[in-house]
């Protein structure tokens, strides 16, 4: 591919398409707070943004077959269908793609009417490349739509990202509407992003960069765990972008700012993150994670007070 053109994919006045992961709140004796996710859900929702839920922010790794669904079942109640989840499969290392179970997670999103995010499994990424465009097929086949997920490494164990030229093959799968691209790399991003407006001007790059959540500049919509910190400044950065508002730079460099800060090594931490600033706004009744999540250092609440204090939510 030529050399990018940064400066000229720069796209003003853009109207953004976000979508935020959902965090799920644990009460202080370390049960799902579910109260406090319906709350979140619809805050989202009545933000402007398409809630995400059963995906890593929502730990989808650590839930099981019933909570997935009660999960499921909460955000159709409260946004009539209009939500993404994630299609997870658990499987180890090893383990030969479970084709059947990932249409059966697919379907069960589907028939509340939301957008299955086909989640990354051991099965799903450890084939070849080829074997990864054949199993999304697949799976587009009993469905109408769906959206695709690339997640580095550093989110989890299984994570992949794969070459441009399986991305394009992705893009000729007529039921894959989108993907979401978590590299954390501006470069493998930029290059999808011509990729899409060379082939398939439709489809939705959404970037699952938490440390560069500017893309949103260069043609990219969103899907993030970061949004879940604050839908409302997210939904209004989004609309100062389309209005040509300057205010736009300040707001997403705070914005920002967070994201550094909560997606630091180890990555999986930002969940603890979140916990702790839906407590400190009152989002939630405490800061639990679920066990098997990792917990960030106690100094870390200071900080997210700050910051907190400083986008004004606090």
């Amino acid at each position: 591919m030529a050399e990018l053109d940064v400066p000229a994919r720069i796209r003003p006045r853009r109207e953004i398409f976000g979508m935020s992961a959902v965090l799920l709140p644990h009460t202080t004796g370390g049960e799902i707070d579910w109260a406090a996710t319906e709350a979140h859900i619809g805050r989202t929702h009545e933000a402007g943004l398409v809630p995400g839920v059963n995906m890593d922010t929502g730990y989808v790794q650590l839930l099981d077959a019933a909570t997935k669904l009660r999960v499921l079942d909460l955000a159709r109640d409260v946004t009539g269908g209009a939500f993404a989840a994630g299609a997870f499969v658990a499987d180890g290392p090893g383990d030969p793609l479970d084709l059947t179970a990932y249409v059966a997670a697919a379907t069960d999103i589907a028939e509340r009417g939301g957008v299955p995010v086909v989640f990354p499994s051991h099965g799903l990424n450890e084939g070849t490349e080829g074997e990864w465009i054949e199993a999304l097929a697949a799976i587009g086949v009993e469905l109408d739509r769906f959206l695709g997920f690339e997640l580095g490494p550093m989110f989890v164990p299984y994570g992949r990202i794969f070459s441009l030229e399986t991305y394009r093959a992705l893009l000729d799968i007529p039921q894959c509407i989108g993907a979401k691209h978590s590299s954390l790399s501006r470069e493998l991003e930029w290059q999808r992003l011509d990729l899409r407006d060379e082939v398939r001007p439709d489809f939705r790059v959404l970037t699952g960069n938490d440390l560069g959540i500017d893309m949103v500049m260069y043609g990219s919509d969103y899907l993030l765990g970061l949004s879940t910190f604050a839908p409302e400044l997210f939904a209004a950065r989004d609309r100062m972008w389309l209005a040509g508002d300057a205010g736009f730079y300040e707001l997403n460099d705070m914005l920002q700012y967070l994201g550094h800060f909560t997606f630091r090594p180890p990555v999986p931490g930002y969940r603890h993150n979140a916990a702790t600033f839906l407590e400190l706004r009152g989002w939630a009744e405490s800061d639990n994670v679920p066990a098997g999540a990792p917990r960030r250092p106690d100094a870390d609440r200071e900080v997210l007070r700050d910051i907190g204090e400083r986008l004004g939510v606090l």
